[in-house]
């Protein structure tokens, strides 16, 4: 039985800060990898990459992911929505731009919020912890909120895309909350989404009549690398712990800091042009992470 934590403390603070960074140097690495391998297929790659590695560090460590324990529902449903997540994800960013979309796509956090609010008891956030999330989206909007002038008609699909996509994350989110797998370990609840994604992933890909794999050249291995082993593997069973330990609605505030670390990355790495304006979104989204776990004052 998972120990449930009714508020965040330090070290869920300092890792959640270390994921989201890890999760923005994602960005860069799918643009790195976009050039040799076509971006659904990559993100195939990574899942069937990642599933392996959690089955052998699952067998290491004694964790059997095959028991009969009430969890298949669970486990299959969740996986679909983590497939379909990342196939919109990756589908969308086809027709519109990334800046665009990561508006759309961190709407999520308030998805959370709010279905943690309603339906995960103990999980209710105060009027104060609203504005908090409402002052970590406006971070995001000032840092990509220029990308959003009139759509065409083929921005609009990919917007609406990238919205589904946050849709399927808040529902996978809380699923994982709000069943069964919030009290078994965090490597199985992760296979479900690994094992079932690189399922459903390639026939995506097929679909959309990708070519595949272009060009292996070592930056982008080692870009796919990245994605499959210490994103795919080694956050994400963080984040799978965090989320069966801590209340959902304050972990989602700390995400608004992905893409702010992803513009870092992206002028570090890349050579982007980033402006003072970043400033004040960092502060902004600093301001809602704290209000949003800003402990309540005493009666």
């Amino acid at each position: 039985m998972m120990d449930r934590k009714t508020h965040l403390d330090s070290a869920a603070m300092a890792l959640m800060v270390v994921l989201c960074a890890a999760w923005g140097l994602q960005q860069v690495a799918i643009k790195v990898a976009n050039a040799g391998i076509s971006p659904v297929w990559q993100a195939s790659l990574r899942s069937i990459g990642a599933a392996l590695l959690v089955w052998g560090w699952a067998s290491y460590k004694g964790i059997r992911l095959f028991s009969r324990d009430g969890t298949l529902g669970a486990g299959l449903f969740s996986a679909a929505l983590f497939a379909g997540e990342f196939a919109f994800i990756y589908w969308g960013l086809n027709y519109t731009a990334a800046s665009r979309g990561v508006v759309f796509l961190y709407t999520a956090p308030f998805m959370i919020a709010l279905g943690a609010h309603w339906f995960l008891p103990g999980e209710r956030l105060r009027p104060l912890q609203w504005l908090g999330l409402a002052c970590a989206f406006a971070g995001v909007l000032a840092a990509f909120g220029e990308s959003l002038g009139l759509p065409t008609k083929s921005q609009l699909l990919g917007d609406a895309m990238l919205f589904l996509a946050a849709v399927l994350w808040a529902a996978t989110t809380l699923v994982i909350k709000g069943s069964v797998l919030a009290r078994v370990s965090p490597a199985k609840t992760l296979f479900y989404q690994l094992a079932g994604s690189a399922l459903v992933l390639p026939c995506v890909s097929l679909a959309l009549n990708e070519p595949g794999v272009v060009a292996l050249t070592p930056l982008v291995l080692a870009s796919l690398a990245y994605q499959t082993v210490l994103v795919a593997f080694a956050s994400y069973l963080a984040w799978f712990w965090l989320v069966a330990t801590y209340p959902a609605g304050r972990l989602a505030a700390f995400s608004f800091l992905t893409p702010i670390f992803g513009v870092l990355a992206g002028a570090l790495l890349l050579g982007e042009r980033i402006g003072p304006v970043l400033a004040a979104a960092l502060a902004l989204v600093a301001l809602g992470i704290w209000l949003v776990n800003r402990p309540p004052r005493a009666a």
